[in-house]
């Protein structure tokens, strides 16, 4: 099977390598749980988290490839951490009756998470080619970083010159996104 990568640990995963799957729950899995553990989640959450991300790896690579621009551990972990994130937004919207208990559609919930993990991606990708400032103050705006510390941290006149900044800032970067061919594919 022909997969796209330019890292080796994801043909290995793809094609079941034990060595490697064993490797990932020694290193990795441990920062999984403690990071879940740390977010209002338990060890199953890990566990399912860590699958999930594992096998939405998998699905990826075999359908369109991977391209991993960091370590693949901090790919693998990003992917885990997004995933977590999101169900816990999720569970903020959830009405819960323990006396009902419902199916959800599994592969649906992976290509949602698929996609939300390429929109992650690209919004990355394109922070990168911002100013330094720019990436400063979008990283601390956020963040939820007050406009007061903004001021005081890069110098600027008023709150309204921040405001102003972050405003052009986060222009730059969605014409950035919305440039992107794979835009309107991820929209």
């Amino acid at each position: 099977m022909k997969t796209f990568s330019n890292h080796p640990q994801i043909e290995k995963l793809v094609n079941g390598d034990k060595v490697t799957l064993t490797e990932l729950y020694k290193n990795l899995f441990p920062k999984v749980i403690s990071y879940i553990y740390n977010n209002k989640g338990t060890r199953k959450d890990a566990e399912e988290v860590f699958h999930d991300a594992l096998y939405q790896l998998v699905c990826r690579a075999k359908i369109k490839g991977v391209q991993i621009n960091s370590s693949f551990h901090g790919y693998v972990f990003t992917v885990c951490k997004n995933l977590w994130l999101k169900q816990l937004n999720n569970r903020k919207k959830e009405v819960r009756n323990e006396g009902i208990f419902e199916l959800k559609a599994n592969e649906d919930e992976t290509v949602k998470a698929i996609l939300h993990q390429e929109r992650w991606e690209l919004f990355e990708e394109k922070m990168l080619l911002l100013s330094e400032n720019c990436k400063a103050l979008l990283k601390d705006f956020f963040n939820k970083v007050s406009y007061k510390v903004i001021v005081k941290k890069f110098n600027y006149a008023s709150e309204n010159t921040a405001f102003q900044r972050v405003f052009k800032c986060k222009k730059k970067l969605a014409d950035l996104v919305k440039a992107d061919s794979r835009y309107k594919d991820l929209s």
